[in-house]
């Protein structure tokens, strides 16, 4: 294999020593760096590479700082001396060299944090992968910014206790608590406090992609929370444990015919399942044999034994028929046209719904339809 000193050329290395102006050994800078990432090295090569890396690091002239920081920024071929060296450079120099290079350790990036200032902050919350250390780090000690690029950066590993101090230290900043309700996963603590705490836009987010407790739900629903309104059919379609969200739901006495039938004709059917089986006082196992039993005479002996109005069994009949003849299709937004295929054959069948219900069920329809509309249109 050729030595490094002669793959990268004697020309270059001597441009970049004795280069009269910084351009031309910007540029032979650049020559050598792209060399040493697309080359594999011998460990003498390697070690060869890193001096010469270091000679560039040093450099006077800004160009050819920043042809290193710039070339190698997400390389595995800078090392880490080298790095640090850029870290703390100017910052068109340091951010790229922070925003991606591997070669520091979190204790590197920790330190950075605490002494480097807002805009070096900024840039480590955003690199690709950041861990729990680091970003709890820039939680507790960087400046507004920084901080809301840690909580906008779903691969930066936040704590819960890091989430929560996010929360305190700055509640007053909108783009701050909208950064942690935008992320895709929060856990239930810190959700809960979020609604207390935002506007009623990141409140609506936050309740149509965040888990809340049946408790909570509940509160909002009947409108002891402020400025805040819930629909309890969609936090059943979302509940993690559908049984606790059904119990709890009948010891508040909320749990009746309409909200059953409403999340029925939305295809909620391991709600429905478990509303009826709490209602019916019978076990899960033995109401769904009854619910989906073949023949005609199941769903009406589960339904009469939860004490569900007999004027309504035609609509629970009908909506359990439609769910049976109907598929998620396995593509993208499939549960949205299930939900609106769902609604569009349940409203069209005869049955005794209470006109109220029929009039959310259109309303939902009409959001569904909408909601799909603006989305071929942004397609």
């Amino acid at each position: 294999m050729a030595t490094t000193r002669i793959a990268l050329t004697d020309g270059d290395i001597r441009t970049l020593v004795r280069g009269a102006t910084a351009d031309e050994r910007a540029l032979a800078a650049h020559r050598i760096c792209r060399t040493i990432e697309e080359r594999e090295l011998t460990d003498e090569e390697r070690q060869l590479a890193h001096d010469i890396l270091r000679v560039m690091a040093a450099d006077a002239a800004e160009l050819v700082r920043r042809a290193v920081a710039v070339t190698l920024q997400a390389s595995p071929a800078l090392p880490r001396d080298v790095a640090l060296a850029l870290a703390k450079d100017i910052e068109s120099i340091s951010l790229p060299v922070l925003n991606f290079s591997p070669a520091f350790t979190d204790d590197d990036l920790a330190e950075i944090v605490r002494v480097g200032g807002p805009m070096r902050q900024v840039a480590i919350a955003k690199r690709p992968q950041l861990s729990e250390r680091v970003a709890d780090a820039i939680v507790d000690q960087g400046d507004e910014l920084a901080v809301q690029a840690v909580c906008s950066n779903d691969n930066a590993a936040l704590s819960e206790r890091s989430l929560q101090s996010a929360m305190e230290r700055f509640a007053k900043s909108e783009q701050v608590l909208a950064a942690v309700a935008y992320r895709s996963v929060l856990p239930l603590s810190v959700t809960e406090r979020l609604i207390d705490m935002v506007g009623d836009a990141v409140r609506d987010h936050i309740l149509d992609h965040h888990r809340i407790s049946p408790e909570l739900a509940l509160e909002i629903a009947v409108g002891s929370k402020e400025r805040a309104t819930i629909d309890l059919v969609d936090q059943a379609g979302r509940a993690a444990d559908l049984k606790a969200f059904a119990t709890h739901l009948r010891a508040a006495g909320r749990l009746n015919a309409s909200l059953l039938l409403r999340a029925l004709a939305q295809g909620h059917m391991g709600f429905f399942e478990h509303g009826v089986a709490e209602l019916a006082g019978v076990p899960h196992h033995r109401t769904w044999l009854m619910i989906h039993d073949a023949g005609p005479l199941g769903l009406r002996a589960i339904y009469d034994r939860a004490a569900l109005p007999s004027r309504l069994f035609p609509a629970f009949r009908a909506g359990v028929d439609a769910y049976h003849g109907m598929d998620f299709d396995g593509r993208p937004g499939d549960r949205e046209r299930f939900q609106e295929r769902m609604l569009q054959r349940f409203l069209t069948q005869p049955h005794t719904a209470a006109r109220e219900d029929v009039d959310y069920l259109l309303e939902k329809l009409d959001r569904l339809g909408a909601s799909a509309a603006e989305q071929r249109v942004a397609g």
